[in-house]
Parts: C-alpha cells; sequence; structure tokens
C-alpha cells in the first residue's frame, strides 16, 4: 500500500511540476503601439492604440495580439466617437480586435542571435466581430533579450463590416486603412 501511495504522491508531484512550468520560449509584450492611418481627398485620419497585448512564443512561432478597441486615440473627438459608434466598429459589442498568427520560416528565425529576420506571419484576424485570413510581412529584430516586432499592411474595410455607400463617411474614410505594428517583447 505504501509503494502505491509513495508512487502516486510522486506522479503527481511531477506532473504538477510539467503542467505548470512555464514556457521559456513565450514573450509577453505590453509595449505595443497600433496604429491605422486612413487618407482621402477630405481629410486624413490617424489613430494609435498603446494599451494592446502580445505574446509571441519563440519556439513554436505563435503571435497572438489582443488590441481593445476602445483605445485608440485620435486627433478629434468626433473622429473617435464614429469609430466606437454602432454604425462603425460597434466597440461596445466587439471590444477587442484579435490577430493569431503563426512565423512561416521559423526555421530561419534564431530568439538568441542578434539580428534582423525577414519573414511572414500568416493566420486569422478578428475585427468587429468577422474573422478572415491573413498573411502579413513583418520584420523581427532581436538585440540582447529584447525582441521586437515591427509590420505594416493594409486591411480592406468591407472585409470586417465596415462599408459606407453614400453619406460623408463614404467621402471621408479610405476603403483602405494603413495598419503599422511595433510590439517589444
Amino acid at each position: 500500500m505504501k509503494r502505491i501511495t509513495v508512487s502516486g504522491i510522486l506522479s503527481l508531484v511531477i506532473f504538477a511540476f510539467v503542467a505548470f512550468t512555464p514556457n521559456p520560449g513565450k514573450m509577453l509584450s505590453t509595449k505595443t503601439h497600433i496604429k491605422f492611418f486612413s487618407t482621402t481627398a477630405a481629410e486624413n485620419i490617424e489613430a494609435n492604440n498603446y494599451k494592446s497585448v502580445s505574446t509571441f512564443d519563440t519556439q513554436t512561432g505563435e503571435v497572438v495580439f489582443s488590441v481593445p478597441m476602445q483605445s485608440f486615440e485620435f486627433e478629434k473627438a468626433l473622429m473617435q466617437k464614429h469609430f466606437n459608434s454602432e454604425d462603425f466598429l460597434d466597440t461596445k459589442a466587439n471590444p477587442k480586435a484579435k490577430l493569431v498568427a503563426k512565423l512561416s520560416n521559423l526555421a530561419d528565425f534564431n530568439p538568441d542571435k542578434n539580428g534582423t529576420y525577414y519573414t511572414t506571419f500568416k493566420g486569422e484576424m478578428t475585427i468587429n466581430g468577422k474573422s478572415n485570413p491573413i498573411n502579413e510581412k513583418a520584420t523581427i529584430i532581436v538585440n540582447g533579450t529584447k525582441i521586437k516586432v515591427l509590420s505594416k499592411f493594409n486591411l480592406k474595410l468591407a472585409d470586417y463590416g465596415v462599408a459606407f455607400e453614400k453619406g460623408k463617411p463614404s467621402t471621408n474614410i479610405a476603403k483602405i486603412v494603413e495598419v503599422t505594428v511595433d510590439a517589444e517583447y
């Protein structure tokens, strides 16, 4: 009976140690900057978000961004009001955007070696409750224990349920916006 109890306890201790040991390759970033830029003949619109959180698993190549939509800051209060409204992104109903993707060329990336790595992240982006595949270029810079992920790409608003056919929004907001991502892990 003692053997069963001792081996059972030993098994539980080993299981707990393995289950609760953090992944050494998983890095967290609370130093993120997400920016979007829209340009039209009527006006330029820029919004910045410094409240996003991201994880980057250097062993699996998985990157996840969680973006609180109401944290985008605009130059004009009216732009921010429109952005958050039910007619645009309805950020009360869809408070977060999310990106879940994987590094396409993980074998070429070495998180322990300083350098600049050019890659592509493939995955899925969810905005406004709508999900679409994403395949975008990124640059990863390794400098000592710090890793920086940079990317700039275009998003078609209609793909995420944001489309204006008539009225002032249809001329003041571009159909495609430029998104810039800068995260430091």
